[in-house]
């Protein structure tokens, strides 16, 4: 069935549950665009940004909500389909705004309205419209940009005091304070985003350090009961045993460690 589309927020208890929480879901469990639940809603995300179907009937008035369902569902679309053309092409025009951003050296909110209003034909009027800071921009934008830009960019999100938005509210240079947290589980959503990035392995060795050194005696991870949230985990059927639940962290975070 197809409810409404958007929203990233956790799933309550007894709401429906939206398609973007489910393909979210998904992914996280490892299914993939060879998937047919996957295939429905890539094939159906792809004929809304080109403007052949709606998603859905929901919008918002604070937002150019055709705008944000582009870059949203563009994002989506690359989560498990990189090479679509279709969001590679919404991932460029959003690509020359980053480019001319950080032109200067560094990210400079002038040049980034002014970049906008270049690709766009207007002024940034909305929050997600500049600074690159959603969780859509940092999916979308991997693969397209130059070495110096994606360096720059880099660096930028492991500074900015805002984190990534729908995903992780603090600065992503300052580590959890607390390994076995919940707090955690987010951060390293944060951090397998981020990893898409080509040159994430130089950046992100501080956070393979302090996963390393937070392994139990058996070299293995525990987050502890607190991080199951029907999101990120379980990955398992079940944690009611301890082993299932060291066994999920450990698979995640191995896989994290992986790529960097």
């Amino acid at each position: 069935m197809w409810g409404n589309f958007h929203t990233l927020s956790r799933p309550g208890h007894n709401k429906a549950i939206t398609t973007e929480q489910a393909i979210r879901r998904l992914g996280v469990l490892g299914f993939t665009k060879e998937d047919e639940a996957v295939r429905t809603v890539l094939d159906r995300m792809c004929l809304c940004v080109l403007g052949q179907e709606k998603i859905d009937s929901y919008y918002e008035k604070t937002h150019d909500w055709p705008l944000f369902e582009k870059l949203m569902l563009s994002a989506w679309i690359r989560i498990f389909d990189p090479a679509n053309e279709i969001a590679l092409s919404v991932a460029r025009q959003w690509a020359f705004i980053v480019e001319k951003a950080f032109g200067s050296g560094r990210y400079d909110e002038n040049d980034d309205r002014e970049a906008f209003y270049l690709q766009f034909g207007r002024k940034p009027k909305s929050g997600f419209e500049t600074g690159f800071g959603a969780f859509y921009h940092v999916a979308l934008l991997q693969g397209v940009l130059t070495d110096e830009t994606e360096s720059l960019l880099l660096d930028y999100y492991l500074t900015r005091p805002e984190g990534i938005y729908y995903i992780y509210d603090k600065c992503l240079g300052t580590l959890p304070e607390v390994f076995a947290s919940k707090k955690t589980s987010c951060y390293l959503a944060a951090m397998e985003l981020l990893s898409g990035y080509r040159q994430a392995r130089g950046k992100l060795g501080f956070v393979a350090e302090w996963l390393t050194a937070n392994r139990n005696e058996e070299g293995k991870w525990d987050l502890g009961t607190g991080v199951k949230d029907g999101v990120y985990f379980p990955l398992s059927d079940s944690w009611r045993k301890q082993e299932y639940r060291v066994s999920d962290c450990t698979e995640r975070i191995t896989k994290l460690l992986q790529k960097l």
